[in-house]
């Protein structure tokens, strides 16, 4: 079962993002109080524990939030699924995704730290088709794979 293990915003873009365990993410914006949150295809990220285990198998002392995710997930594989796949998140939210990866124009602190960062080659990106309350422990289930 995937689920959601963080739910994270910043008050500034370029920062890393602190859990708030609640959150409501706002059809065709975003995260609602993130930096990130706009009308455009990178609405909210998300980025697996597994892949935040693979940076912490490097030496750094890294956990969710720390790459600017969004949205911190478990048991699911999100980089491999393709472009336009649904997604639900929670009881009422649905978000599609748009972009896999991300090109990183400034090496981040971490890619200094461990000379490599997942982010920009696991983490997505969706815009929200359908807003509500996401929560720590919320079920995220693929509705298609386009």
């Amino acid at each position: 079962m995937a689920k959601i293990v963080a739910v994270c915003v910043s008050p500034k873009k370029g920062q890393r993002k602190k859990n708030i365990h609640l959150g409501r993410l706002v059809r065709e914006h975003g995260l609602e109080n993130d930096a990130h949150a706009s009308n455009w295809h990178r609405q909210v990220s998300l980025l697996a524990m597994e892949s935040i285990h693979k940076m912490r198998l490097a030496g750094l002392d890294v956990g969710p939030g720390d790459f600017a995710e969004n949205l911190t997930t478990e048991g699911i594989e999100l980089f491999t699924l393709p472009l336009g796949t649904k997604l639900k998140i929670g009881h009422e939210a649905v978000g599609q995704i748009t972009q896999i990866g991300k090109e990183c124009h400034t090496r981040c602190a971490i890619f200094h730290q461990a000379g490599d960062c997942v982010m920009p080659r696991e983490g997505i990106f969706i815009r929200v088709l359908n807003g509500g309350m996401v929560r720590v422990g919320d079920e995220i289930e693929v509705l298609n794979q386009e």
